[in-house]
């Protein structure tokens, strides 16, 4: 964790500009998608985690104890999956090749463990919304141009940031950082 940046907020008006700064995902060019996807989670980290906060913060103000088991129950598992990612190569691959699908597992299960507790609702309201709320806007928002330049730094390593080491975890910056590495090479040879 050292070394560490937190992104800075970005205006308001760039987060949730005109609707001309959205767009519909190409849906068949999946790796484009998961691209703009991770460029924006990337981007526009800090205006998430706000959203997602206040969001918390209302369901948490309306049901404290309900909150507090959810996020346990979700920190945990979230925490199992990675550990069993890094010491299991099947489970590793799987989530090398379905991040969305490993991030959706891992939802599922917490959603059944709560559901044995009867925190369903906390969970649907409290965990899912916000995760829900920042996928859209991610799949949706276009990239600018300070956007794409701030996710190459990340790329290469010179920032360090919260979302950064999270897409880490889930082996999501592996493929962009080579891709940067072999950008650069092919730059240096010429």
């Amino acid at each position: 964790m050292a070394g560490m940046e937190l992104a800075p907020l970005r205006p308001w008006d760039d987060f949730c500009p005109g609707l001309d700064r959205f767009s519909k995902p190409d849906v068949k060019d999946l790796s484009k998608w998961n691209n703009r996807v991770i460029s924006n989670l990337l981007y526009f980290q800090t205006n998430y985690f706000a959203v997602a906060i206040v969001v918390i913060l209302i369901v948490g103000f309306l049901n404290p104890l309900g909150m507090f088991l959810g996020g346990a129950v979700v920190a945990l598992v979230f925490t199992g999956s990675v550990w069993a990612g890094e010491n299991k190569a099947v489970i590793k691959n799987f989530k090398r090749r379905n991040p969305a699908l490993f991030v959706v597992c891992v939802m599922g299960i917490s959603y059944f463990l709560l559901s044995l507790c009867g925190g369903v609702m906390v969970f649907l309201f409290g965990i899912t919304f916000p995760m829900l709320l920042i996928l859209i806007h991610a799949s949706l928002r276009l990239r600018s141009i300070k956007n794409k330049l701030e996710n190459k730094i990340e790329g290469v390593g010179l920032k360090k940031t919260p979302m950064g080491v999270l897409l880490d975890l889930l082996d999501q910056q592996e493929e962009k950082i080579n891709k940067i590495q072999d950008f650069l090479e092919s730059k240096l040879k010429d």
